[in-house]
């Protein structure tokens, strides 16, 4: 089955049911307690890291998404967890795979590969578990970069600005011709705080589908940071959905930053003012608790009795989690969402791309 195929797949279950995405892939890193050397590609205490890594001047620790390279059985693992617990959607360990987020370890020249080897780590575990009657989905995550286009680094200098859009938009063509490469059915922009960051993304994305000419779905997911109820950019839901619906995207959402119960007045604006698309959602579990196993304080079935109530009253269409949800958290929302009809769209003339 092609990407295409599975693709179009994805827009028919999207009709029939609530979808569900996985959970966090940093919260199930830290479970296993990686050290330095594990980083570096170490199986145990008396094995030597990877020979391309082992010298490497900068600390690694932290680098979650090199462990598709160096540790590709802890990334399966986690995939194969969320997959075990229902999850229709599995995202690639790329959130921080770009050439620009990889310059903070000098590991810039290693991204393209980071981000093959995660797409086909990914492509295999849903493959492992997909069938025909249920096939499994991989989403290439673009994360936001460390750096932000319309925001400035300096409280002294409002004008400054540590990176151009063109810088963003080429690093982002980087990822998403690899990620293509690795076989993903569908793209996913996520973690939105500066909207024209997502712009560079999508800009790059548009121009990988012209030159490939074959268009996989793209879904945008945005992060309104606080109570405010803008992202950290400065717009609100409202106006994060007319900057970005040029793209067609099939699904636009919010993600991380906040609880569902914070989260929810975001959720309902946005399925009401992007009526022809369909609505995502992935929360944090609640706000952050450093006593907590996970570093957040709601345990699965608190996740998933405040998401039911989002399925329930038909908002979504796509759910699951983010910072601090684990693979229990999936299975336990994806049970509240069970027998929940799907959030209407006004058209349903949907784009692929």
């Amino acid at each position: 089955m092609s990407a295409y195929t599975r693709g179009q797949a994805l827009v028919r279950l999207l009709e029939q049911r609530i979808v569900l995405i996985d959970g966090a892939m940093g919260t199930m890193i830290q479970r296993f307690r990686l050290t330095e050397a594990q980083y570096r590609g170490a199986r145990g205490e008396q094995e030597a890291p990877d020979r391309r890594f082992a010298d490497h001047p900068v600390e690694l620790k932290g680098n979650n998404e090199l462990l598709s390279l160096t540790r590709p059985d802890v990334i399966s693992q986690i995939h194969e967890g969320y997959l075990a617990a229902g999850a229709d959607i599995i995202e690639t360990n790329t959130f921080g795979a770009t050439t620009i987020a990889q310059a903070d370890y000098g590991l810039e020249a290693w991204a393209r590969e980071m981000n093959v080897a995660s797409a086909r780590l990914a492509r295999a575990a849903a493959d492992r578990f997909g069938t025909l009657e249920r096939p499994r989905f991989v989403a290439g995550a673009l994360g936001p970069t460390p750096r932000t286009a319309s925001i400035s680094p300096d409280v002294n200098d409002p004008g400054a600005r540590n990176v151009t859009f063109d810088e963003l938009a080429q690093a982002y063509l980087e990822q998403a011709r690899a990620l293509l490469e690795g076989g993903v059915d569908l793209l996913l922009v996520e973690t939105v705080f500066d909207t024209l960051n997502a712009k560079a993304a999508l800009f790059a994305i548009e121009q990988v589908f012209d030159e490939t000419g074959e268009r996989l779905p793209v879904m945008v997911s945005g992060t309104v940071t606080d109570a405010s109820g803008r992202l950290l950019s400065g717009q609100t839901v409202t106006a994060f959905w007319a900057s970005v619906r040029h793209a067609r995207p099939l699904a636009v959402g919010l993600n991380c930053a906040l609880g569902a119960a914070l989260m929810k007045p975001y959720i309902q604006e946005l399925a009401r003012v992007a009526s022809d698309v369909y609505i995502s959602c992935y929360p944090n579990a609640g706000l952050p608790n450093p006593m907590s196993e996970t570093g957040f304080d709601e345990r699965p079935e608190d996740t998933a009795r405040l998401l039911h109530g989002f399925a329930a009253e038909g908002l979504v269409n796509i759910i699951g989690g983010c910072c601090g949800t684990t693979p229990e958290h999936i299975a336990a929302i994806g049970q509240a969402a069970a027998g929940c009809r799907p959030r209407p769209r006004l058209s349903r003339l949907v784009s692929m791309g």
